[in-house]
């Protein structure tokens, strides 16, 4: 059987993208559940298996409150109600939250309203007026990039979650409100492309192993970036990846042909947070290289204590994208920022372009305004984002940007951060459940997200039988085998590694999909695989 799995790997797949792959796995897996009547261990994309509850009560109760002001404006038997009015509605917002205190959610909303009257001297008018008509939705996002108080609320954010509650002293976050980082990330890359920050044939760096489409992008014709691959292969003194970077490969960035650095932190796959080092070793790069641009996506963030982003350390030269996808079970709400510093490297760039450059940009951008040079470069992203001619229809839509305050307000709230704490053991847990059941216990690292876990199957040969055995499957089998196999024989998914740029013989484990007991049988499973290969192994060398 496992011959005839190994035939079967077309050399073709290898070149997939593993979340394309992911669908041929699955098949296999659903094949192997079915026929023995077991569950799918389904730890492939990173998909959470949890949601934030409380901030959703909120949504949904603000929801009843914003229905009672559109007819209180006025209301027709046929179903049709006018639209929240400012006046006094912050008074009307608080005699219904006194007068309805067990209804979910409504205590979450006082608290919140508290807060911004408090914390960010918040007009309570103009704020329940943007929360009630925000839900509502009964008008376009304006401004465009992002709702006034969900700005402040966001930047607020940012401050907690990507720069530990210490953020640059002289530089503020401008925000645009995306439909998830993928959509910002699109948007970068565009931008970046328009306005001749990035041309074709540029030289680029990314960190890697990496989120697939940092990968796949810059390989598109319309971009065809010269591709440096940092990689995160420091290996410690008992042969173990600690999944980061060598100084002297982070110095290559010194050189000014390189234009920009992507990188996700927390990586995807490993999920470690960049070590203080590097980051020490890339504020030097930016003494020498001042022009490099930065993009840092830091989805992954919230899952690590005392978080700091590369925005936080090097706001002039870094934009963030960062989603509230996974922290808070929220993939399907699309909900992301991205933040520029006020003060930044972009603009800079885009005042020093040559004349012939301005010039065009000039009459591309003519129609939004008559100062086109004192146009931010986030707010063209905000119309490329809409093709320029329909910007004044961009922004993401008022009621996703209400539950993005909602969320932020989640956390600003928890001042023993209580949520905080029980998400970070969540997955602590999966991950120690995993590992165990793998046959080893590893030890805590604070740079550790452990939202996914990469497991070097060829490290582990070695250490669990020797450097033959490692050579015999790396000459014997293709790397994709164990995935396959792990699925048509135990009902697993996982991804391979090797599609994330991480080492060959790698495979990616999702621990936001499954329960912690499901994590047991899928650590079993892979030692299980593994032995197979060491079994195999032993046999040939018996029949020679």
């Amino acid at each position: 059987m496992d011959n005839q799995i190994n035939s079967k790997i077309d050399e073709e797949l290898s070149k997939l993208s593993p979340f394309e792959l992911k669908g041929r796995i699955i098949e296999m897996a659903d094949e192997k559940v079915k026929k023995d009547a077991n569950t799918l261990l389904n730890a492939g994309r990173g998909n959470p298996n949890w949601v934030d509850v409380k901030a959703r009560e909120a949504f949904f109760a603000l929801g009843q409150f914003a229905m009672l002001e559109c007819r209180r404006t006025f209301e027709m038997p046929e179903g049709i109600a006018g639209v929240p009015c400012k006046d006094g509605i912050s008074v009307r917002f608080e005699t219904w939250m006194r007068e309805n205190p067990a209804v979910p959610g409504v205590d979450f909303l006082r608290r919140a309203y508290e807060y911004c009257l408090i914390e960010l001297s918040a007009d309570a008018d103009s704020l329940v007026e943007e929360w009630a008509g925000g839900i509502a939705g009964h008008n376009y996002p304006t401004p465009p990039r992002i709702l006034g108080y969900t700005e402040r609320i966001t930047r607020k954010f940012l401050d907690w979650a990507l720069c530990s509650d210490n953020p640059p002293a002289d530089n503020v976050f401008d925000l645009f409100a995306v439909e998830g980082s993928t959509a910002g990330m699109c948007y970068a890359f565009d931008v970046l492309k328009q306005n001749f920050l990035l041309n074709k044939g540029d030289a680029i760096a990314i960190m890697v192993p990496v989120f697939t489409p940092y990968i796949e992008i810059p390989e598109l014709s319309e971009f065809e970036y010269k591709v440096l691959d940092v990689r995160a292969d420091v290996m410690d003194k008992n042969g173990m990846h600690t999944w980061q970077y060598d100084s002297s490969q982070i110095e290559q960035l010194k050189d000014r042909k390189y234009k920009m650095l992507f990188v996700v932190n927390p990586s995807n796959p490993p999920s470690y947070a960049i070590a203080p080092d590097t980051v020490r070793a890339i504020r030097e790069v930016v003494k020498a290289n001042p022009d490099l641009m930065i993009l840092t996506d830091d989805v992954y963030g919230t899952f690590v204590r005392g978080y700091r982003s590369l925005i936080a350390d090097l706001p002039y030269n870094a934009m963030s994208c960062y989603s509230f996808s996974k922290y808070y079970g929220a993939t399907g709400w699309r909900i992301a920022v991205t933040a520029v510093s006020e003060n930044n490297v972009f603009d800079r760039l885009l005042s020093q372009l040559p004349d012939d450059k301005k010039a065009l940009l000039n009459a591309r951008y003519q129609t939004l305004t008559l100062d086109v040079p004192g146009l931010k470069f986030i707010d063209r992203m905000v119309a490329e984002s809409r093709l320029i001619a329909l910007n004044h229809t961009a922004g993401l839509s008022t009621p996703q940007q209400i539950q993005m305050s909602l969320f932020a307000l989640g956390s600003l709230i928890d001042k023993e951060g209580a949520y905080h704490n029980r998400m970070i053991k969540i997955i602590h847990d999966r991950y120690n459940a995993l590992w165990k059941s793998f046959g080893f216990e590893m030890p805590d690292d604070p740079l550790r997200a452990d939202y996914y876990s990469e497991i070097d199957l060829l490290v582990w040969a070695k250490k669990l039988y020797g450097n033959e055995f490692a050579d015999y499957i790396d000459k014997t089998y293709n790397p994709l085998t164990a995935v396959f196999r792990l699925a048509s024989e135990t009902g697993s998914v996982v991804l391979n590694g090797d599609g994330f740029d991480g080492p060959r013989w790698s495979i990616r484990v999702s621990l936001a999909n499954l329960n912690e007991d499901d994590y047991v049988r899928l650590g079993t499973n892979i030692r299980k695989i593994l032995n197979q290969f060491a079994d195999e192994w032993k046999a040939s060398k018996t029949a020679n």
